[in-house]
């Protein structure tokens, strides 16, 4: 899952009155006077018997079953490919109507999106978690639906913690920093999962800026990447935990976060950042597991990082009614509820959270859905979002490396943030 935090993106072209619906045919393929929905969403599976394309599936013909003269062709596609696959279709002028993916700032920002409020009713409006759904908006206005969620915590190998002579989770860096010594001494291979490869690059990051006081915006926006909070903080990580050999024998910078998942779920891995599909992963693999709050760096971080998917809707075929009644539908407590509880992720919705947290087969995912109201996301509105990322990705394992520096890496990777931001203006 990709995702993501937020807020204060100009663009111009961005289309902010209500247009009212076009009601043209979608292609032969569709019966006469039948409206085709194009809807390409990414795959939450990790293998074909749990793909998403099944839940779509049902949820289409339980929908057309509902709604006579609505059919909806569905393709869904890897996370590796599905962004590129709906950025391709759009450049070529054939955007599907609905697509659930990774971003939606570039397509807003060009005028290509409905809005919330030309689409869905208001309840269903209403019905989002308010922070999530800010986290949608460009100029005020939301595009991006936000469709899944997540949040981040330590997850620890409870076996290897007693094995290390390890009473509890650490709550602080210095505490972290004493346990992976602990964990190493043991004969634990990696003490600390520190993924910096390009998989999961930019949320690493995210996580030891908002442990440290720091992050990738401030309040009005503004990228603070080379913060001094974000400075100190990845030079701890540099000289306190892979300058001490407490991160394994592999380069962070080359380290991608489902290797990491896989190598804790073999009982490899003593500490790591996880978000709650690693629950599945670890209980399909029998461990034994703890999971507490992000440790920060003189005690519990004050939030941790939220993660959001975007599901958004195209306004070239002109299906604005169809598509509401579909994402209105899409949207219901039950039918949400569906996919999360499935997928051990966070519901977007009031509705499906409250049904959550009164269910007991969801407690393990309470914690994550408390930490939710208060986590901080990526600036996804930003279209610069996209560029910085990749720099990240690119750049930011060279700051934990023996002779990285911090200060000359964030710096650049601000000063390459703001260049992208005026040019996008």
């Amino acid at each position: 899952m990709q995702r993501r935090r937020f807020l204060g993106m100009t663009a111009a072209g961005v289309a902010t009155a209500a247009l009212a619906p076009v009601l043209t045919a979608c292609g032969s393929e569709s019966p006469v006077g039948d409206k085709k929905l194009k809807l390409v969403a990414a795959d939450y599976g990790d293998k074909p018997d749990n793909s998403s394309k099944k839940y779509w599936n049902s949820l289409a013909r339980d929908f057309e079953s509902k709604h006579k003269g609505i059919k909806i062709d569905v393709e869904v596609y890897s996370w590796t490919e599905v962004d590129k696959k709906v950025a391709d279709m759009v450049a070529a002028g054939k955007a599907p109507d609905i697509a659930q993916i990774g971003a939606y700032a570039d397509f807003a920002a060009a005028g290509k999106l409905y809005s919330a409020d030309q689409l869905i009713s208001i309840p269903t409006q209403a019905d989002f978690i308010t922070p999530i759904a800010k986290a949608g908006e460009v100029h005020r206005v939301q595009y991006g639906l936000p469709f899944v969620s997540s949040t981040r915590m330590l997850f620890y190998n409870q076996s290897l913690f007693t094995r290390a002579g390890i009473a509890k989770a650490p709550e602080t860096w210095e505490e972290l920093q004493a346990a992976a010594v602990k964990l190493k001494a043991a004969g634990v291979k990696i003490p600390f999962g520190l993924p910096l490869g390009p998989e999961e690059a930019p949320a690493e990051t995210m996580l030891w800026m908002l442990a440290g006081g720091g992050g990738y915006t401030d309040n009005t926006g503004a990228y603070t990447i080379n913060s001094d909070a974000n400075i100190k903080a990845f030079a701890w990580v540099r000289d306190e935990l892979v300058g001490k050999g407490l991160t394994g024998p592999g380069d962070p910078a080359r380290t991608n976060r489902q290797d990491l998942f896989d190598a804790f779920c073999k009982g490899e891995v003593g500490m790591l950042h996880g978000h709650p599909t690693l629950m599945q992963q670890a209980e399909n693999a029998k461990l034994k597991y703890g999971t507490a709050p992000l440790p920060g760096i003189k005690g519990k971080a004050a939030s941790t990082m939220g993660v959001a998917d975007w599901i958004m809707a195209f306004k070239q075929n002109g299906h604005r009614e169809q598509i509401g009644t579909f994402l209105d539908f899409l949207f219901t407590k039950e039918n949400h509820l569906s996919f999360t509880g499935q997928y051990q992720l966070l519901p977007v919705t009031e509705s499906a959270s409250a049904a959550m947290h009164l269910d007991r087969q969801y407690e393990k995912l309470w914690p994550f859905l408390d930490q939710l109201q208060n986590a901080d996301f990526y600036p996804a509105d930003k279209t610069s979002w996209a560029k910085v990322s990749a720099t990240i990705k690119e750049k930011i394992g060279s700051v934990v490396q023996k002779s990285g520096d911090p200060a000359a890496v964030l710096g650049e990777i601000q000063r390459e943030a703001e260049a992208t931001e005026l040019a996008d203006r």
